[in-house]
């Protein structure tokens, strides 16, 4: 019996295959590669739709398109790696604020105001605002020729010159105050976009409010809070400019502490602050690890607009070897830099927080 059934699969082997099944095999993988064309999965089941580019460098849309205006106006390399941090911070903030709403947590919604002023002094400090503003053609070293630059202030050019002619700065002071009248300038334009934008939006609320205004409650706290924000920030551009002031008339002198602008700002806020003397001595201390962690971004920096320069230089000859090896460096310098950027931004965030909350304190 058993013999008969292995007898009757042999005769089921040795018959021909039917002439369809014949055809595709003489036809080979051509038709194959025909038929799965029509009905692959690929072709029936479409792929998911995605929000953004692969490439996209933010989770945000807004911010990409910022970033890509950024760079059709050919913003300078040091301007959009800043420009790269501010919107690497604001990203941030807004998934911050994105969870604190759904938790309930900004019932007055002055959490959201504070976003919309900060994207609001990102735009007009890179002049993503559509103001034709000079910030744009703005660089941040002195290399570049600080006497092409425009301060946009009579008294810090007024400064600048006194200090140039007075002989009592080196080259390197020179490059050093150079930074610190560029980083007053950056302060009085936040200053500006900040006020501009609270301006609007008080006029706004009192527009839509019906009946008289009542500036009780939590909006009276919203308010306050936005106009201390103002009050702070002018009290560090007065500040700031007697320093400079002081420092262009004498020189730098043997007790400077700190030679970072934006360290010394928050050196000067931290001395007026309610610390104690402990305490001011632990954030001393935490400000020169701070200016180390900046002076490494500013070398960065500096490596990547030679290396922006560089690249440029060695485009015009057409060494495709040449090119491929300096493009390469330059992203790589380009990555590092807006990496440290973030840190370090986010670093003077968290110093300028504690300054704040020990002046409320004292409050």
């Amino acid at each position: 019996m058993a013999s008969r059934r292995v007898l009757s699969g042999l005769r089921a082997v040795r018959q021909p295959p039917p002439p369809l099944l014949l055809l595709l095999l003489l036809l080979g993988p051509w038709a194959a590669a025909g038929h799965a064309g029509k009905y692959s999965r690929e072709k029936n089941e479409p792929a998911p739709p995605s929000k953004r580019e692969p490439a996209a460098e933010f989770r945000m849309e807004k911010l990409n398109q910022l970033w890509e205006k950024a760079q059709r106006l050919n913003l300078p390399p040091l301007k959009l790696s800043d420009l790269h941090t501010d919107l690497k911070i604001q990203e941030r903030d807004e998934f911050r604020w994105k969870k604190l709403k759904a938790e309930g947590l900004d019932e007055d919604g002055e959490e959201e105001a504070k976003l919309v002023r900060s994207l609001s002094v990102i735009l007009a400090k890179y002049g993503l605002d559509g103001r034709k503003d000079s910030r744009v053609v703005s660089s941040n070293f002195v290399d570049h020729g600080p006497d092409d630059e425009s301060l946009e202030d009579p008294r810090l050019e007024k400064l600048w010159h006194k200090a140039k002619t007075s002989g009592k700065f080196s080259s390197e002071e020179l490059d050093k105050l150079w930074r610190e009248l560029q980083h007053h300038k950056e302060k009085v334009q936040e200053y500006h976009a900040l006020l501009e934008t609270l301006g609007g939006a008080e006029a706004e609320s009192h527009e839509n409010a019906i009946g008289p205004v009542d500036l009780r409650g939590v909006q009276a706290e919203a308010l306050a809070s936005r106009h201390a924000e103002l009050k702070d920030r002018l009290r560090s551009i007065g500040q700031g400019f007697d320093r400079l002031r002081r420092v262009s008339h004498q020189g730098y002198g043997a007790e400077t502490e700190f030679t970072e602008p934006r360290v010394l700002d928050l050196w000067d806020m931290a001395k007026s602050a309610n610390f104690t003397e402990k305490e001011l001595e632990s954030f001393r201390e935490e400000l020169k690890h701070f200016e180390v962690k900046i002076e490494k971004h500013n070398h960065y920096q500096k490596q990547l607009e030679i290396s922006h320069q560089k690249l440029k230089h060695v485009e015009s000859f057409g060494d495709q070897q040449h090119v491929t090896r300096n493009r390469e460096r330059y992203a790589t310098l380009e990555e590092r830099t807006k990496e440290l950027g973030y840190k370090v931004k986010k670093h003077m965030q968290d110093l300028s927080s504690r300054i704040s909350r020990a002046r409320h304190n004292e409050l």
